[in-house]
């Protein structure tokens, strides 16, 4: 039998597999000791000291001899009575431990550590690591203080702090991380450790935090010691500020890459009239001056608009910002707007524009969310987006220097909703809307301040003019009365004018007069301002509707989105569509709504009084409806696109009315024109007891969103739908929302946030006994370990995945399954084994249906082929996988299969179409934010250069695939690169001088 010991930990002790009971305490911290020894003799005075102190008591030695005893005879069971103890001997005064030194587990790792002294590699110590199960001697607190106890604890934290340093070296940010974590959780003042955990938190993209890290430390030495950071902690600070410099470069190239500029303005205000003052100031405001137009002039003369701050430099050092403020209704976004359209040539880097929603009480649209936006518009892929808030306003602001962008934000409520939303560049301007004067913004940013009031006498009578014609112009007086009514507000106006219209041929005044009437009989929907009260313009509008079309523009005020088409509407309002086309023509006419081609939205004054109709009528909340439409044509979009998974997704309420007819053409620009409102409805149901949408959408959404790239919208309904599942609480449910997230962040190269998630959900599963959740969650740390190499643990999960999958019937899972263990065995090597496991996977993807999966099956047979020099081969099943993904959504395949095929061409000379198939791979990859495949394409260039001898090429290519590879993780394309360059360094090598 093989006896072996184990002490990092829990003292514990087998022979072989069996386990020995050691014994009580006092004989457990005898061989503890002798452990501790290394193989060397411990006299008696040293276990009596040990164990008893200064105070040993007078049978000590006896005491040691019995523990001694019982000792060899657990140890050693098969020895004769009364002969030599091989194990325990009694050597000198005292006793000596005999066990190879590879059967004691704090022995091996010491030899361990040796062996990888002058390896670079992580996995060595990795090993080493491994053995680790916590404290040493965690059971005996006797040898918890000992010196030699201490010792190990220090020896452990540096061979962390070094696995750190290697891991770092070989690109995996993430496992760094943590190795750092724990090396500075046990001593916050270890400064080599710090500097290690702030150099992997910026290599793995998480900037903010490591600038943070960096800061608590600072103060913590500060108030503890009294000191500043040394050298080695000074020097990672000094590296994060350079490398934050240059951070921003990989989304330059991606967003230099073919993206369109930015144009993101709304329409321009039909019939805008009036406020060249204000569009003048806006000019002085911002440092030009734009045209004006015929449209723009007005006849007589008023002051000027009332600003703040005279105007700015002609070359400024700050990004100027100005802030339109006023009352509800008054005109802020049709001004901002005009003066944006007639100055839009002023910014040839493009135009980027974002409606805040800040009076909305429900979905203000966060400053996390809107640089996504933006960063999005800017040409950022979504795999490159980053989590934190403030990361994210670093890489705004980073795209933006030395760029010459107009920033419209438009409805915002706060300086801190604006704040992360600010350039940093002089080029660029801002523009802000808002109810608020947002005095921070001029006191702290220099922001100059436009205060916009209402429509001048002589403006508001022509912007009536404009719109009712000349029955104003023959009534003067009551056309100044109108104007009156309306507050001079050029919402309220333009309802009052089409009120004229349609109360033809009767006279203006006598529509006047009955306005006055009505305006003594109602209560006055307040604005925040006494003279702006214009609910009775807003209530005469309302009443002069059909009742269908005012309980369609009472229920509008429920709909949490931003706009909505005609199908919603119905769900909404239960009526048949073309009732509801109906009703939509009645209120865009009576502008109570606003239309923008086939689209449907409202301006947020009018949004809070349809809600309040909708409350007095007793018409509370948003139906259940609309939620039920939502859900049943996202699941019905699904289906279509992604058939083979329909039993993967939860089964969903039908409507009541009549389904959306959706077709597998229509299905994705569905799903694109939608995404904004599947999301604001599923935030808006986990606030109003809803819970089960968000669930659903969430679980039925993921593929479309993670395909997408829609990371940002995907993470913040999984969040939503996590925390609803665990307020119902649905631990089965939270599971798999859990296991989504975890996909989401393998997507995004977040390793360590997906490893945290998908152990949880393990820990769900077993929780409520489902097997098929835990093998997912399994199959897909898996698929995370497969990214980061760590091939042996991938094999064995994904093994249990096949293995579960086959014994339930689950047909999909086992081909996922097959498909993810031949790619491990691919990057293994073992090419047989690979091709077995994707043959059959293809089989089963074939069987049900399942053109992806099997397309996908084919792409890595072609691997297969290739790397076993079949060329025409491996060129066979990448064509019929690219056919496959040509006509899906699957974008990523087709670029996988076009790399594929480019790598096959330059095997075979074909140097002209490689560089046309790779280059239309890299270009799918940056678009969708594939990094993984760009860092795959970048490897394929590289050796496409080195072909026709381009060796400068080829190195570029190799090191740019070096670089994505290495923030992100991914081994294998890593060592691709590494082997690239190697390769071109014993080429260049072999060269003579010219």
């Amino acid at each position: 039998m093989t006896l072996r010991i184990q002490v990092l930990g829990p003292m514990r002790a087998w022979h072989d597999d069996e386990p020995i009971v050691l014994g009580p305490p006092a004989q457990r911290t005898v061989l503890g000791l002798l452990v501790l020894a290394g193989g060397q003799p411990v006299g008696l005075p040293g276990l009596i000291d040990t164990i008893w102190g200064d105070d040993p008591p007078a049978s000590a030695v006896n005491v040691i001899q019995t523990h001694v005893k019982r000792l060899r005879r657990v140890l050693e069971p098969g020895r004769a009575p009364h002969s030599r103890s091989a194990v325990l001997p009694y050597l000198g005064d005292g006793y000596h431990l005999v066990v190879p030194p590879d059967q004691i587990d704090i022995l091996r790792f010491r030899r361990l550590l040796r062996s990888a002294a002058d390896i670079p590699a992580p996995e060595p110590l990795s090993e080493a690591l491994a053995l680790w199960q916590g404290q040493p001697f965690a059971d005996l607190p006797q040898l918890t203080g000992h010196p030699k106890v201490r010792s190990i604890v220090a020896e452990h934290r540096a061979a962390l702090a070094r696995l750190g340093v290697a891991l770092l070296a070989a690109g995996q940010a993430g496992r760094a991380i943590a190795a750092f974590e724990e090396v500075t959780a046990a001593d916050p003042l270890d400064e080599a450790g710090q500097a290690g955990l702030v150099r992997a938190l910026a290599a793995a993209g998480r900037r903010a935090q490591a600038f943070a890290t960096y800061q608590a430390v600072r103060a913590r030495l500060a108030d503890e010691l009294g000191v500043d950071p040394g050298a080695e902690l000074t020097a990672a600070y000094r590296e994060l500020l350079d490398a934050d410099a240059r951070a921003v470069e990989p989304a330059r190239t991606a967003v230099g890459a073919g993206r369109p500029v930015p144009a993101e303005l709304p329409a321009d205000v039909p019939g805008f009239t009036g406020r060249a003052h204000e569009l003048a100031a806006l000019d002085r405001l911002t440092g030009g001056r734009a045209p004006s137009t015929a449209q723009d002039r007005l006849t007589g003369t008023s002051p000027p608009a009332s600003t703040t701050e005279p105007a700015p430099s002609p070359e400024p050092s700050a990004v100027m910002i100005a802030v339109v403020s006023g009352t509800a209704g008054v005109g802020k976004t049709a001004l901002a707007t005009r003066w944006a359209h007639r100055a839009r040539d002023r910014f040839p880097d493009g135009q980027l524009y974002v409606d805040l929603r800040g009076y909305d009480p429900e979905q203000p649209v966060s400053p996390e969310a809107a640089l996504a936006r933006f960063l999005r518009s800017l040409g950022l892929p979504g795999e490159q987006m980053p989590a934190d808030v403030e990361e994210r306003a670093a890489l705004y602001r980073s795209l933006l220097d030395r760029r010459r962008v107009l920033v419209l934000l438009d409805n915002a409520a706060s300086v801190d909703q604006v704040r992360p939303l600010l350039p940093g560049a002089a080029s660029c301007v801002v523009v802000v809307t808002s109810r608020d004067a947002l005095p921070g913004l001029v006191v702290r940013h220099g922001a100059r301040r436009l205060d916009l009031d209402v429509l001048r006498h002589e403006e508001a009578l022509a912007l009536l003019r404009r719109l009712a014609g000349e029955r104003v112009s023959g009534d003067a007086g009551a056309a100044e009365e109108l104007a009156a009514h309306c507050a001079r507000l050029p919402l309220a106006l333009r309802i009052a004018a089409e009120l004229v219209h349609r109360r033809a041929p009767a006279s203006l005044a006598s529509v006047v007069s009955e306005l006055a009437d009505h305006r003594g009989r109602l209560g006055l929907l307040s604005t925040g301002d006494p003279h702006s009260d214009i609910g009775v313009v807003f209530s005469w509008s309302y009443r002069d509707l059909p009742a269908g079309a005012a309980r369609t523009f009472r229920l509008l005020g429920h709909h949490p989105g931003t706009d909505v088409d005609v199908c919603a509407v119905a769900a909404l309002t239960g009526d048949p569509e073309v009732r509801a086309r109906e009703h939509l023509g009645l209120l865009a006419a009576s502008h109570l709504v606003q239309r923008a081609g086939d689209r449907y939205g409202m301006h947020d004054l009018l949004r809070a009084y349809a809600k309040d109709l909708a409350r007095r009528s007793g018409e509370a909340g948003l139906p259940r409806a609309v939620p039920v439409f939502y859900l049943h044509t996202a699941a019905t979009a699904m289906d279509l696109l992604y058939p083979a998974e329909r039993g993967r997704r939860p089964r969903v309420p039908v409507p009541d009315g009549p389904a959306l007819p959706l077709r597998a053409a229509t299905a994705l620009a569905w799903l694109d024109a939608e995404r904004a409102n599947l999301v604001a409805t599923a935030v808006h149901a986990v606030a109003h007891d809803l819970e089960w949408f968000a669930v659903q959408l969430a679980q039925v959404l993921l593929r479309y969103l993670e395909s997408g790239g829609h990371y940002t919208d995907a993470v913040t309904l999984h969040e939503h739908a996590l925390r609803a599942a665990e307020r119902r609480p649905d631990h089965r449910a939270a599971a798999q929302l859990r296991i989504n997230l975890g996909v989401l962040h393998v997507q995004q190269a977040r390793y360590a946030e997906a490893g945290i998630e998908l152990q949880r959900a393990v820990e769900l599963a077993l929780e409520v006994g489902d097997t098929l959740v835990r093998v997912r969650a399994l199959g897909n740390l898996g698929h995370l370990y497969q990214w980061q190499g760590r091939y042996a643990e991938a094999a064995r999960f994904l093994g249990e995945v096949v293995s579960v999958a086959r014994h339930s019937g689950d047909r999909a899972g086992e081909a996922r399954g097959l498909g993810n263990i031949g790619q491990v065995r691919l990057r293994q090597g073992r090419l047989a084994d690979a091709a077995h496991d994707l043959r059959a996977s293809a089989a089963i993807c074939h069987d049900i249906g399942d053109a992806v999966g099997e397309a996908y099956a084919l792409l890595h047979l072609g691997h297969v082929e290739s790397s076993s020099g079949r060329h025409t081969a491996a060129a066979e099943l990448y064509e019929r996988a690219l056919l496959v993904f040509t006509g899906t959504t699957e974008v990523a395949g087709r670029a996988y299969a076009l790399d594929g095929l480019g790598g096959v061409d330059v095997l075979l000379g074909e140097h002209r179409r490689a560089a046309d198939r790779l280059g239309e791979a890299l270009a799918l990859f940056r678009r969708i934010g594939e990094r993984a495949g760009e860092a795959r394409v970048a490897n394929s260039l590289g050796a496409a250069a080195a072909s026709t001898g381009r060796l400068a090429d080829a190195r570029a290519h190799h090191l740019s695939a070096l670089r994505i590879a290495g923030e992100i993780g991914y081994r294998y394309e890593q060592s691709r690169a590494e082997q690239g360059l190697a390769r071109l360094s014993a080429a260049g090598r072999h060269q003579l001088p010219a």
